[in-house]
């Protein structure tokens, strides 16, 4: 090769090189443009290089230097160009991907929150979860904009809000009724709310499995529940309590009592699908339905001591749900004073800790049963114990 190596070319360094190896009579062998340019720059290269012998490398170098200069940029601006797409296509991409991996990452967090009711369920302090539940259900609503149809946040904060309105809303609406009558009514009205806020979570994850589910509800329930299979139960069944509680705090509420048929369809086909569901949580509930079904046949206290017995079996006599619920909703009727105050006493005497899957749902029952004791008087004719002379 003739003359010093070849420098790191710019644009205009080459140019310059260019001009002083002209100067001098030492351009380079054309071969060497093959190392570092583009073959349509070697072309150019090429034919100054050969115009140059020929007429005299110091008339043409000008020439060669526009027509050098006109074709890298000509070549920056098609690259400039090219990069400009490939960037926009490579935004597009990944906001594309970003969107994906959001989704991905919200999947994720709801699937680790529908699955972390365990941790509630056991917690021994339920003032403690009491301050802590509407921070998850709000987190789980905020993650429900994001991922609409995931079934397992819905299933979530359908029991969720459910539970909540009853354990720290409802109760507490009772227990302060006889002190403040318009502080209980409005608690009440909260929680009817919230019970319909966690139907509508409900049924939006049926929907998700079962397009169409809702309004074939509204025209023939007994029929759209027939789609419903056993991996619904959870949500047929959270649907439906959910459902009962708001209806049961609607009786000056014509619309949402014509709502009932709806409702029974819906825990009847939970019931026919997995009557074992949550170690007889069906069964508990309609202790206390079947005291107020309507149209069904039967004595509705045979109805309700069969499905007494039957979550008494399925909970091992570990849940005081069960033995509270039927206290209140047979025994208060039937003035049956005596199994009332034998069947609160053996739910007081479960210890939570035993069992702790269910403790917490143990103690919110306990206090309830403490509320029924101390209301006894008000709930039961007792006569007058006859006084001695």
């Amino acid at each position: 090769m003739i003359g010093a190596p070849i420098p790191d070319f710019g644009t205009w360094t080459l140019i310059d090189w260019l001009d002083g190896a002209l100067e001098k009579s030492d351009f380079p062998p054309v071969s060497v443009f093959c190392y570092t340019f583009p073959r349509s720059l070697l072309v150019v290269a090429q034919s100054a290089h050969r115009v140059a012998v020929v007429r005299g490398m110091k008339q043409r170098k000008d020439q060669m230097k526009n027509a050098l200069s006109r074709m890298l940029v000509t070549r920056v601006s098609r690259r400039r160009a090219e990069f400009s797409r490939a960037l926009a296509l490579a935004l597009a991409l990944g906001l594309g991907a970003g969107c994906s991996v959001k989704r991905l990452a919200v999947n994720k967090l709801g699937d680790a929150l529908a699955g972390g009711g365990s941790t509630f369920a056991s917690d021994d302090d339920p003032e403690l979860v009491k301050a802590a539940v509407p921070f998850s259900l709000k987190l789980m609503e905020s993650l429900l904009a994001e991922s609409p149809k995931h079934r397992g946040l819905l299933f979530a904060t359908a029991s969720g809000f459910t539970q909540f309105a009853y354990a720290f809303v409802q109760q507490e609406a009772d227990e302060v009724e006889s002190d403040d009558l318009a502080k209980a009514t409005a608690m009440r009205q909260r929680a009817k709310r919230l019970y319909l806020r966690a139907r509508n979570y409900g049924l939006r994850g049926l929907e998700a499995n079962h397009a169409g589910l809702g309004a074939k509800l509204r025209v023939n329930p007994r029929d759209a529940v027939r789609m419903a299979r056993k991996q619904d139960v959870s949500l047929l069944y959270w649907t439906a309590a959910s459902w009962a509680a708001a209806i049961s705090l609607s009786k000056d509420d014509p619309a949402m009592i014509g709502e009932i048929p709806q409702m029974e369809a819906l825990m009847d086909r939970t019931l026919e699908l997995d009557e074992r569901f949550d170690a007889g949580a069906i069964h508990s509930f309609l202790i206390t339905y079947e005291m107020a079904r309507q149209g069904a046949p039967g004595d509705p206290v045979s109805r309700s001591r069969q499905h007494f017995e039957r979550a008494m079996e399925l909970s091992g006599g570990t849940q005081a749900g069960p033995l509270v619920s039927f206290a209140e909703a047979v025994c208060v009727q039937k003035q049956d004073l005596r199994q009332f105050d034998d069947l609160l006493k053996r739910a007081l005497e479960i210890n939570p800790d035993l069992h702790p899957e269910s403790r917490l749902v143990n103690l919110v029952m306990q206090r309830r049963a403490r509320w029924l004791l101390a209301r006894r008087d008000e709930l039961f004719l007792i006569p007058d114990k006859p006084t001695g002379n």
